[in-house]
Parts: C-alpha cells; sequence; structure tokens
C-alpha cells in the first residue's frame, strides 16, 4: 500500500520532469528563434565574406572582409547564406547595378564560391577590349596613369605593377593594375551584353578570370542577374597575410587599420 509521502513525492518528481523538458523545450525554441533571425539578416539585408585572391586589388586586397549588402538589387535564393546553395530563381524587388558597382555574386560555374568583381557593362552595352582598354559603345574609356602600386601575392609578396584611373561612362572613377597591353586578357571581339546578364572584370585586369572568360575556362562569363548576391561599399577589416609567416605574437602587426570601416569605390 502506498503512503501518502510516497504518493506526494511521485508526483513531485513527474512536475519536475515536465519542468525541465518545458525548459529544453524553451531553451531549442529560442535558440532555432535566434538561428531564424541571423539567417533571415544575413538573407535581407546583408553578409560579410573574406577576399582570398588579389583580382580586384588594388581595390581590395587578399586579407580584407567586406560587407555585402543585399537589398539594393532584390533578391533571389543566391541572396540566402552560403551554406545554403539552392539553384538561381529570378530576383524579386530587382533592380540592376550601376556600372562602376563592385558585386558580390555566386560563381556560375560552382554556386557555392562567393566571388567579387566589378560592373563595367550592363544589358545593351556593346563591351570590347583592346590593347587591354575597355571599349563601351565603341568608346573607349578614360585611362589615366596614376603612378605605381604593389600587386600582392597570396604569399604576401608584393611586386610594382604600373597604376591607371579608369573613369566609365557617367563618370565614376576607380583604380586598376594594367602591366600588360598585349597579353591573352588584352583583346576582346565586341559582344552585346544580352538581358538578364553582366560584364564584370577584376581591377587587377592581368590577374582576373571574370567575363572575358568564359565558365568552361574557369571564368565568369556573362554574369546572370539573379546571381548576384549584393553591393560592396564599405570593408570591415583587413589582414595582411604575409603576418601568417611571422612569430604569432607578431600577429597583430598585420592588421591594416586604415582599412578598418574604409569606403569601397
Amino acid at each position: 500500500m502506498t503512503s501518502p509521502e510516497q504518493t506526494g513525492t511521485g508526483r513531485t518528481g513527474t512536475g519536475a520532469k515536465v519542468s525541465r523538458m518545458h525548459g529544453w523545450a524553451k531553451s531549442i525554441f529560442d535558440l532555432a528563434l535566434i538561428l531564424l533571425i541571423i539567417t533571415i539578416g544575413k538573407s535581407a539585408l546583408a553578409e560579410p565574406y573574406y577576399v582570398p585572391s588579389g583580382s580586384m586589388e588594388p581595390t581590395l586586397k587578399i586579407g580584407d572582409e567586406l560587407l555585402a549588402t543585399k537589398y539594393p538589387y532584390g533578391y533571389s535564393t543566391a541572396s540566402l547564406p552560403l551554406f545554403m546553395n539552392i539553384p538561381s530563381t529570378t530576383r524579386i524587388l530587382g533592380a540592376l547595378p550601376r556600372r562602376g558597382d563592385v558585386v558580390v555574386f555566386r560563381s556560375p560555374a560552382d554556386p557555392s564560391q562567393i566571388w567579387v568583381k566589378r560592373v563595367i557593362g550592363l544589358p545593351g552595352d556593346r563591351i570590347a577590349v583592346r590593347h587591354g582598354r575597355v571599349v563601351i559603345d565603341d568608346k573607349p574609356v578614360g585611362l589615366t596613369p596614376k603612378g605605381m602600386g604593389d600587386d600582392e601575392g597570396e604569399d604576401g609578396g608584393l611586386r610594382p605593377v604600373p597604376q591607371f584611373v579608369e573613369t566609365l561612362p557617367g563618370g565614376r572613377q576607380h583604380l586598376i593594375f594594367q602591366e600588360s597591353t598585349d597579353g591573352p586578357m588584352d583583346d576582346m571581339a565586341e559582344i552585346t551584353v544580352p538581358p538578364g546578364r553582366l560584364f564584370v572584370m577584376g581591377d587587377n585586369r592581368d590577374n582576373s578570370d571574370d567575363s572575358r572568360v568564359p565558365v568552361r575556362m574557369g571564368g565568369v562569363g556573362l554574369l546572370p542577374v539573379a546571381n548576384l548576391v549584393g553591393r560592396v561599399n564599405v570593408l570591415l577589416g583587413s589582414w595582411d597575410l604575409a603576418a601568417a609567416r611571422q612569430p604569432v605574437w607578431t600577429w597583430p602587426s598585420g592588421l591594416r587599420l586604415s582599412r578598418f570601416f574604409s569606403s569601397v569605390k
């Protein structure tokens, strides 16, 4: 026969177990809600990305961390966080970039990879490259010498190369590296950018697999607008990878403090 004390203890133990399960369920729900909010924020607002190559030098350096703002061009499945690799769809609330925008996008060859380039040609533009100089609608873009710049390799080594100010139609200006005028990337027959596509290039013109290079050869080809992730306006920070070859206690010296929260043109 069960005593009242034993019965009471049993009920108390069951209540505590239910209370613990309720607490766990609430914790799981709160965690899921936080993850959902983070995912929505990264999908709809902005997401940071790291620059692993020198194809956008001198504008972006290896080791820069940039912030891609997603809302300027609308949304597609390409806007989802990187780990969510879903076939691209048409954009909602879509808008075309402006010529000269620095954009982040999913690689047409491998959507799990995020690339960054500059928009040079919009739908309907006729684009050619002659002796290293971009030609838009039969008019060569402005190109003004700007001394020498340091082309940084992935090992952190620096190499001096000629630097120019490129002026696109509409007056937007940015720096480029242009060492060669007769290399395999320096001449391209005229093409017309079709609807729903963009012509993009890296600012390091001798070291960029961009719209001059077909997708089948490892380039971007004519970039589908649906692959756009966002626009780059600011750097969050930057760290010189050459510091990684030094003793660990010297690594803070690799921080490029002048690039923290700097604007991208």
